[in-house]
């Protein structure tokens, strides 16, 4: 049915009038969403240190060193190679871990290649039975972080749970080496320097 020709232009008129204003409100719209954009608070970094939240690779957040993620070695091959070892037990997950985190990363600095230093996280270890001296689950004792020292006749110089200091660590490894460290032993302790890093320096 054809409308009057009054009616037609009417029509034609207010859907002429109709396109700018939607054009105008969504334009209105983008720039009240811009506004709260800039404005809003930016929300602090999904990483934290002192959380048990998965933030990822600890020794890359924590300490700036991925190297340590895979270890080089495992540890049949490192006691079939007569090879002093440093176990860490640790899950990415835990807070204790990440605080500890840096500890490692100065073991590498000072110790180098002269011991395998494996990091191992204990998921793959839970909820089975250890198969031996060669299998890592033979010497964790459920706890995180943990750090055993063997000699390279792979007997265990050193056990230490928590936050263990790199100088206790470092004597294991000078007793079961008898040599010492590449670099300072001092006791170090943990600071850290931004939102997500720490590093070891000396106490005191």
């Amino acid at each position: 049915m054809r409308l009057p020709a009054r009616l037609g232009f009417q029509a034609a008129r207010f859907g002429c009038q109709a396109a700018p204003l939607s054009a105008l409100r969504a334009g209105l719209l983008s720039l009240i969403l811009g506004a709260w954009l800039l404005l809003a608070p930016a929300s602090p970094a999904a990483a934290a240190l002192t959380t048990n939240s998965y933030d990822g690779n600890i020794y890359s957040l924590y300490a700036g060193n991925g190297s340590l993620v895979p270890p080089r070695s495992s540890l049949a091959e490192a006691l079939a190679d007569h090879r002093p070892v440093v176990l860490i037990f640790y899950l990415d997950d835990s807070a204790d871990s990440k605080q500890f985190a840096p500890v490692v990363s100065e073991l590498q600095r000072l110790w180098g290649s002269r011991v395998e230093i494996i990091p191992l996280t204990t998921d793959q270890l839970q909820n089975r039975s250890e198969e031996g001296s060669n299998d890592p689950a033979h010497y964790w004792k459920g706890l995180i972080p943990q750090v055993v020292v063997l000699d390279p006749a792979g007997r265990v110089v050193f056990d230490g749970k928590g936050q263990v200091s790199t100088e206790s660590i470092s004597e294991a490894l000078n007793k079961a080496t008898g040599l010492n460290p590449a670099g300072s032993a001092n006791t170090s302790a943990t600071r850290s320097f931004n939102e997500l890093n720490s590093e070891v320096v000396p106490a005191g």
